[in-house]
């Protein structure tokens, strides 16, 4: 004969209870950094994509000329800023040394359970960098 004490009754329910909120959260924590984590390689490839959108902008005459292969500043940064703009993301762009576009993107993921918590949105930054080269015969000039 089995015998059962009263302070024991409902125990099994507060264990389930409290597991199955710790699991939830476990799977929201899994999804919500899965998500930033694509959050951020978005805004890496926005970034890499204006770049190269930027590096298309080339000085025209003096590369028809065989002289020299050196970025538009201008229409670079616009072409840019534009595709980010397009993008729906904010970031800057930096032209260097006539041949080198750099894309610094800022981003947000919105988390979807751990909001639930009080955690807000997620910032996520990236950088991309495209350079102009000129190569004759398999060697950059």
């Amino acid at each position: 004969m089995t015998h059962r004490t009263r302070g024991e009754r409902g125990s099994i329910s507060i264990w389930l209870a409290v597991s199955s909120f710790v699991m939830m959260m476990l799977v929201g924590l899994a999804v919500d950094l899965g998500g930033q984590v694509h959050a951020k390689q978005r805004a890496h490839n926005i970034a890499a994509e204006a770049a190269r959108t930027g590096g298309e902008q080339v000085q025209a005459a003096p590369a028809i000329k065989g002289e020299y292969v050196a970025v538009d500043t201008v229409k670079a940064r616009n072409a840019a800023e534009d595709y980010l703009s397009a993008s729906g993301v904010t970031g800057t762009v930096t032209v260097t040394g006539g041949d080198t576009i750099t894309v610094d993107v800022t981003d947000k993921y919105e988390p979807k359970f751990l909001s639930f918590i009080g955690i807000g949105d997620l910032t996520v930054t990236s950088t991309a960098s495209a350079r102009l080269i000129r190569n004759l015969g398999g060697s950059e000039q």
